[in-house]
């Protein structure tokens, strides 16, 4: 009976051993996969935390004197945030909003808790990005790797390094969760193509850069959605391929050089208001600077009847290389993409009239 009984039990506890070691198994798997997953974060960090840096931005306080204000000579932080080397001369880059306003410039490494003064170089605010230059610059400055945006799919592991609230060399995990997103941007027109993250990004992080699993930079970190101003899983970076053409730019002439047509854009509203003329679909033109690339082309802007002073409409740009324009955001994204001396096809409605024109693209000059 006791053998009967030992032969019926030894399928049960092979059964049994058989299924604790799969269970093991399973365990260790996923332990291992946490691991690697961890491991991947602490490497990108640890390669890249030293090149990435503190900004303080100081500005002169405002004093006052009974009824009225002044400024005085001393410095106060006006506001903090994040910034990264971009090469070994010394160039970091952050973002608009960070320096604006600012007088001077303190740049923290994590590496050596220094801080080093900096100058700013310029800026681009139409994409909140701003280059400063250190005027001392360390030994060991690592530039960071910069990857390829325009590869980048929603899903995959994003990194963000910063100084959230102040506090130096703060990392934080998440993935792209969109791409091709538009943002008011503080330049006044929309930024396009922005990376969408769940990264906690936070107040001073701003201007930091956002990495993927491989250590390269694929964006700069900028915006957070949210009411309380602080990470509520929705944030945006520049990407890093705007920024790469943006930058080289103000490092030589301390602006971006942005190609225009040589016109000013009317504005529909005022359009429909003032002068009962409506625009549904293009964007109309106001005037044609007399010896401009769209001048020599043969465009048109607003014209006055000479009999009833009424206002005639002029040339309406419906698009610019194939790409509709509607509306200003969509004209200066759309020239953006371009330099000064490329040629554009222009397909405008004059009346009840489809035209083409190639206009040679000019420097916008800015005071």
């Amino acid at each position: 009976m006791r053998n009967i009984m030992k032969s019926n039990l030894r399928p049960f506890f092979l059964i049994l051993i058989l299924l604790t070691s799969l269970n093991s198994k399973a365990l260790f798997d996923e332990n291992k996969a946490i691991l690697e997953s961890e491991r991947n974060t602490i490497s990108v960090f640890d390669r890249s935390v030293n090149s990435v840096v503190n900004i303080s931005t100081l500005g002169r306080m405002r004093a006052r004197s009974g009824f009225f204000f002044s400024m005085t000579n001393k410095q106060v932080v006006k506001g903090e945030g994040s910034g990264w080397v971009w090469d070994d001369k010394g160039h970091i880059i952050t973002n608009f909003h960070v320096v604006e306003g600012g007088d001077n410039f303190l740049v923290r490494f994590n590496n050596n808790k220094k801080e080093y003064k900096a100058k700013l170089i310029g800026t681009e605010p139409a994409k909140d990005i701003a280059v400063l230059k250190l005027l001392e610059i360390p030994r060991d400055i690592k530039p960071l790797n910069r990857g390829d945006s325009d590869k980048v799919r929603v899903g995959q592991k994003a990194i963000a390094i910063g100084s959230p609230f102040g506090l130096d060399a703060t990392v934080t995990t998440g993935i792209i969760s969109a791409k091709n997103r538009g943002i008011q941007g503080i330049g006044g027109v929309e930024i396009r193509g922005m990376l969408q993250t769940d990264s906690s990004i936070n107040p001073g992080n701003s201007g930091g850069p956002l990495f993927d699993s491989s250590g390269n930079v694929i964006g700069v970190n900028t915006m957070i959605f949210s009411n309380s101003g602080s990470s509520a899983g929705v944030g945006f970076a520049i990407p890093i391929n705007i920024v790469s053409k943006v930058v080289p730019q103000i490092i030589k002439y301390g602006i971006v050089k942005r190609p225009g047509l040589g016109i000013a854009i009317a504005e529909k509203r005022e359009l429909s208001y003032f002068y009962g003329i409506d625009v549904e679909k293009g964007l109309p033109i106001q005037s044609v600077r007399p010896d401009g690339p769209s001048a020599k082309a043969g465009l048109r802007g607003l014209e006055q009847d000479p009999r009833t002073r009424s206002i005639i409409l002029g040339d309406v740009i419906l698009k610019i290389d194939g790409k509709e324009i509607n509306d200003f955001d969509d004209i200066f994204n759309t020239l953006y993409e371009y330099k000064v001396g490329d040629n554009v096809e222009v397909l405008y409605r004059r009346g009840s009239a489809l035209k083409k024109a190639i206009v040679k693209l000019e420097e916008i000059k800015r005071n």
